[in-house]
């Protein structure tokens, strides 16, 4: 295609998203509205989801060693512990370590632990934690056969509900996002389609005066793909501004959200893209029915 045609579609494009008013309104009207119902769930489960992998790291286990053991002992069962494929980390916290960490934890009534630094009843212990947190129990069965282990406190109860609620939450999720997008194609193509059925008689025009088919296609592509970016940009606006605003009201409190440079990337990138794809490939399927003239 010569790059003067080209310049010629785009031109045409353009002066159909002005001359087409009402329709144009109407058409990206429906791609905000269903873009941002799309983007804010989209937000949410991008939340929810960092949520979920913040609460696995926390995940670990509690290696007691036998009260009596030697430092080398220790050591050696320290040294084995590290060379366990898929262990993310190994941290040796003394009986002397677990008491200042007691102290941290009950800040003003630390004075109640007077006196337990002469007969220490905490033990040593070893605190694992998997590469993928989802092995934790199964690396727990397997550190219990070794020597010097006391007993592996791993949460087995907790843990299999956590990662039971986990599941639920991402296959959920993931369903209502697949099935958002599939909302949101149906919806705007058929808002495009109608848009494009108003002006049948310019398409017939075109094609009785001896217009090829896709010099008549050309205008429709550009137009779509206007008003599908166009929809996309307002809602992507919308949703950052709303979410700078959550931003500053979740900073001093326990919630932890995204940040919004990270987050409006992905979100913004995705409703672009799906807004432009929907409304080029809608204009495409709504006006090739008309060019059978």
């Amino acid at each position: 295609m010569k790059i003067r045609t080209m310049i010629r579609h785009v031109r045409e494009g353009f002066k159909n998203i002005t001359r087409n008013g009402w329709m144009t309104f109407a058409a990206v009207g429906s791609v905000v509205v269903t873009l941002l119902i799309l983007g804010v769930f989209l937000t949410l489960a991008l939340n929810l989801q960092a949520f979920t992998k913040d609460v696995e790291a926390q995940v670990q286990m509690d290696v007691i060693v036998q009260q009596g053991t030697s430092r080398s002992d220790i050591d050696s069962l320290e040294e084995r512990l590290k060379s366990l494929s898929g262990v993310k980390s190994v941290q040796f916290v003394s009986k002397e370590d677990g008491i200042q960490i007691l102290k941290e934890k009950l800040k003003d009534n630390a004075d109640l632990l007077t006196g337990l630094e002469l007969e220490n009843p905490l033990p040593d212990k070893f605190v694992v934690k998997a590469a993928d947190p989802r092995d934790t129990l199964q690396f727990a069965e397997q550190i219990r056969t070794f020597p010097f282990v006391d007993k592996v406190k791993d949460g087995k109860d907790v843990v299999e509900k956590l990662y039971n609620v986990i599941d639920v939450i991402r296959w959920v999720g993931g369903g209502l996002v697949i099935g958002l997008v599939f909302t949101a194609i149906f919806l705007i193509s058929n808002t495009i389609k109608i848009t494009i059925f108003a002006r049948r008689r310019e398409i017939e025009i075109m094609k009785l005066v001896g217009a090829n088919n896709w010099f008549i296609r050309w205008p429709f592509f550009v137009e779509g793909l206007l008003m599908g970016a166009l929809g996309a940009l307002i809602p992507i606006s919308l949703i950052a501004l709303g979410y700078s605003y959550a931003v500053d009201a979740f900073k001093n409190t326990l919630i932890m959200v995204l940040p919004l440079e990270g987050l409006i990337m992905q979100v913004g990138g995705f409703l672009l893209l799906i807004g432009a794809i929907i409304g080029t490939f809608g204009s495409a399927f709504s006006v090739r029915k008309f060019l059978k003239v």
